[in-house]
């Protein structure tokens, strides 16, 4: 093409430049800046301007713990979890080269927790068989009353799923908590300051606390609420309604942080590029926020199966306490213990609130709200590297962008709030559609 411009005395056409992804472009300027590196060694001159990315070194493990202000916040749930027998994670001495968090199937914790399930799942048998039966020989009770076995009945099959959803994943979740430690640490080095957690010592320790009382009155509630609810049965509940409650109290207390950790990350950042030579910094931040971006992802990947259970769960026990309470409404009038689904159902849908909305505000933050505060750097009062530097980190804001999903299986966000709601209302208009047409077949009879 330039040999046939040339030819008839044109201008030959500019080359085209190729399009890189940000590991490729990464890759460019670090050979870019490793060769001005060698050029000034040549030249016998300083060094200060050719930044080159540090390699990766094991840290003192002293030094993790020490910086480790996250694992100390939320120890109580770490500890409430191990004493529940569902999430049996241990923590490693502090050796070099074994991570901090660990998860191993012949450790005390986990023999543990196989004792606590082997008793739990001992009294859910009973209870259900006991409850079952009730259900088939009792043809005569009330629809409600049949809505509630029907709840209550599922609600028992989640324990049958805890060595599956959540044991499994164990390794997943010490590879989420030990990339907490060490981005902590790293965040130390790179930006002079650590992360600090407000409030979350304490917000951990009322919601561990909260989570068992809530599940305590729960129960007792529909004890005095069913005739047929013996009080022994709230001892099969118990645990399994409060797991529920801290799993989401753990997705809380996750996206709060990741939050916190973005801001603080921003506001480092700002007060770099106000600095001498921002460049040399850039490349760590930006690094520090593709580590965030990844624990971000590891935290749906590692609870996957667990936080997929609960949000079938809600899914379940919502359109049935719904359309339990409204046809029973349409049968009898409103009483009591409609009074009652319509509980469970608010119940469920303020946890599914928020479930979504702690993911969607931890998306805006570490996403949208750091790209924002990115675009409005002055880039004509920094230098050429700096620059380079921001629209790298920009790229690799697009390119990873930070989304709140369970392995792939969903993404968790507040368009999940109404695709739920939406579903919900579908079902329920098709069985009330039944309900009616039956209504009024057995009135014509």
């Amino acid at each position: 093409m330039s040999f046939w411009a040339v030819s008839r005395g044109l201008t030959p056409p500019g080359k085209v430049a190729p399009m890189l992804n940000p590991n490729q472009r990464q890759f460019l300027e670090d050979e870019l800046r490793y060769r001005e590196k060698l050029k000034m060694l040549a030249g016998g001159t300083t060094i200060e301007d050719g930044y080159v990315r540090k390699p990766d070194t094991v840290d003192d493990p002293f030094e993790l713990d020490k910086h480790d202000a996250f694992y100390r916040a939320t120890k109580s749930l770490l500890v409430l979890f191990q004493i529940m027998g569902v999430m049996p994670l241990i923590r490693n001495p502090p050796v070099k080269n074994m991570p901090r968090t660990g998860y191993t199937w012949t450790s005390k914790q986990a023999m543990w927790a196989m004792f606590i399930y082997a008793i739990q799942t001992t009294i859910v048998v009973l209870v259900l068989r006991e409850r079952v039966k009730k259900f088939i020989t009792s043809p005569d009770k009330r629809f409600d009353e049949a809505i509630y076995n029907v709840i209550f009945i599922s609600l028992l099959f989640t324990n049958f799923l805890l060595p599956i959803a959540s044991w499994r994943h164990g390794p997943q979740v010490a590879i989420f908590k030990n990339m907490w430690t060490n981005y902590q640490y790293k965040f130390f080095k790179t930006t002079g300051s650590t992360i600090v957690f407000p409030n979350l010592y304490t917000v951990t320790y009322v919601l561990c606390t909260s989570s068992w009382l809530l599940s305590i009155a729960i129960n007792l509630s529909q004890y005095f609420l069913q005739p047929d609810f013996s009080l022994w049965y709230t001892f099969a509940y118990y645990p399994i309604i409060a797991m529920l409650n801290c799993f989401c109290s753990l997705w809380y207390v996750n996206c709060n942080a990741f939050g916190t950790a973005s801001r603080a990350l921003s506001d480092a950042l700002q007060a770099t590029i106000r600095g001498d030579k921002p460049a040399q910094k850039l490349t760590e931040y930006r690094h520090l926020w593709v580590d965030l971006s990844h624990m971000m992802q590891q935290l749906g990947r590692a609870y996957s199966n667990m936080y997929g259970m609960y949000c079938l769960v809600i899914f379940f026990t919502s359109i049935i306490a719904a359309y339990g309470s409204i046809s029973e409404i349409i049968d009898h009038g409103a009483t009591y213990k409609e009074v009652g689904l319509f509980v469970i159902v608010f119940y469920c849908m303020c946890w599914l609130f928020i479930f979504c909305n702690e993911a969607h505000f931890a998306s805006r933050k570490v996403g949208l709200d750091f790209q924002t505060k990115l675009l409005n750097i002055n880039l004509t009062a920094v230098d050429t590297a700096t620059q380079k530097e921001v629209d790298m980190l920009l790229v690799a804001i697009s390119k990873n962008p930070p989304t709140m999903n369970l392995d792939g299986f969903a993404n968790i966000n507040r368009e999940l709030i109404t695709t739920n709601i939406s579903f919900m209302a579908t079902y329920l208009v098709v069985l009330l559609q039944f309900k009616i047409t039956e209504q009024r077949r057995s009135n014509i009879a």
